[in-house]
This record gives structure tokens, sequence and C-alpha cells, in this order.
């Protein structure tokens, strides 16, 4: 494979009836998505579903985890496409981590643990993971970041190091500084590793407090060079908008400019003297 078409999706808290509500507008989200072969959905969107909670209870998101698996493994199949199902709070013995999935139209499906957690993720007792691993669909292969993991420069390159080629980013921040943060570290991922980055963002306001309003554009990024845009902004959505964008990503390309671009900065890297 060598054009890849991605999505993503920058999703909005609304209120909900069940969790058929909840269904319904993934797979109208995934509608406008047709025709890409990897969509991402935003991290912990699954919050959306603290409507059906008495008293909004985020203790008890866990609940649904077999009903989102389920849902997103026949979506997968269904739609015969790569989905990153975002993020979903899980509990595995009686601990919460942070997991995003990877579902794989062949019904089989790969799991990330956030390993670095924001402050307030670790005062609400979740969970680090501790695996920096890609996944190879497709002969694409491909590494999943979530939010405050595109901060720390190390994973990254990590992850490119192994061999990735896109790296999928859901995200969740409050407020517009937190969005600049994963947005231009985003960016500087993209320049230093030379890599694809697809971000997506949760906005809104959930149920339980209008402090965790989520504020964002969903982007699709590159690095800034020619033919990419010289911003590296391959796709970008409205700001706070429920809305899907859309962009192909040539990977022969992102190959010889690894070797041949202006600016290589994958095959520079001095780790002698980092060592030091």
């Amino acid at each position: 494979m060598t054009i890849v078409k991605v999505s993503s999706v920058q999703f909005a808290y609304k209120p909900i009836k069940n969790f058929e509500d909840f269904a319904s507008n993934v797979e109208n989200l995934l509608d406008q998505a047709k025709g890409s072969h990897f969509i991402v959905f935003p991290e912990t969107f699954t919050l959306e579903l603290q409507y059906l909670i008495p008293n909004y209870n985020i203790g008890k998101i866990h609940e649904f985890t077999d009903q989102y698996i389920d849902l997103f493994k026949d979506l997968s199949k269904k739609k015969n496409q790569y989905i990153i199902a975002g993020s979903h709070l899980i509990q595995k013995n009686e601990k919460t981590y942070n997991r995003s999935f990877l579902f794989c139209p062949d019904g089989n499906h790969f799991k990330h643990d956030k390993t670095h957690l924001f402050p307030l993720e670790a005062k609400m007792g979740v969970t680090p993971g501790n695996n920096l691993e890609i996944f190879e669909t497709d002969n694409v292969k491909v590494g999943i970041a979530t939010c405050y993991e595109m901060e720390f420069p190390e994973v990254i390159r990590t992850l490119t190091l192994k061999g990735a080629e896109i790296i999928f980013s859901p995200s969740y921040t409050v407020d517009e500084h937190g969005f600049w943060r994963v947005r231009h570290c985003s960016q500087a991922r993209a320049v230093e590793n030379q890599i694809y980055v697809v971000h997506s963002c949760l906005v809104g306001t959930p149920p339980i407090s209008d402090m965790m309003t989520g504020w964002g554009k969903a982007s699709i990024l590159s690095p800034c060079e020619e033919p990419w845009p010289s911003n590296g902004i391959i796709a970008e959505a409205r700001v706070n908008e429920e809305m899907v964008v859309t962009g192909e990503l040539d990977l022969k390309l992102l190959h010889k400019k690894r070797k041949r671009g202006t600016a290589t900065t994958l095959n520079d890297r001095r780790p002698d003297l980092y060592k030091i």
C-alpha cells in the first residue's frame, strides 16, 4: 500500500438516552469517512456514556467495555476499515487503564495502554501502561500515542525507530492551552521523525462538569517540506465542531524524503553524542 487514506473524527459530547444513540452517531461519523483505510476517534470519547449512568459516575464507564468492543468489531468488519476507536477506561485486575483499541476488518484487534499519564489521570487512579508497540496492517506500520504521550519525544522516537510510518493520536484536552500543547508537540514529532501524525479531538461539555469542556481542532499532519503543505497541515477541522477530516498519506514519498529530503532529521541523529 503506497497511498493511505485516513480520517480523523472530531467527536462532540451530546446528551444520549441509550447505547444505541451512541452507536448510531458513531456509525454516522464512519459514513462520513467512507473510503478511508483508517479512522481515528478521540481519547475517552466513551465518557459520553456518562449520560446513561446514575449521577454520571465516571467510575462505571468500564461497565460498557463489552458493548464498546462488540460495536467496533462489528463496524470494522462491516465497513472494511481499520478503526482506532479512541480510548476507553477499562478495568483489569482491579486497576483502571486508559486503553486505545485498533480494530481490524478481519475481526482482530490490538490494544495500547497509555504509558504517560496526565497528572489529573494519575490523581484519578489510572494505571500507566508499559509497552510501546507498532502494529503492522496491510503493509502499513502504525503506532498509537494517546494525547499526553505526544508531549514526550522519546515515545514517538521509539515508535519511529521500530518502523512506524503513521502515528494516530486520540486526544482530549480541556482548554485551549492543553490543545496547543498536544498540537504543537504533534507537529514537532512529525518534523523530527519525518512521520505522519493523525490527531483526533474530543470537544464539548460533559454532563459532570463544564470545567472539563473539550477544546480542539482535529488534524492530519506531515513533515514541513515540499510537496507537502508548507505548514505541515494536510487537513484540519473547524474549532470545537463535530466533524470528520480526511486526507491521503503517501508512504513512498515519506520514505523517499527520509533518505533524500531537504532536512533528513531521522538520518542525521547523533546517538554517539547523545550518550555523552
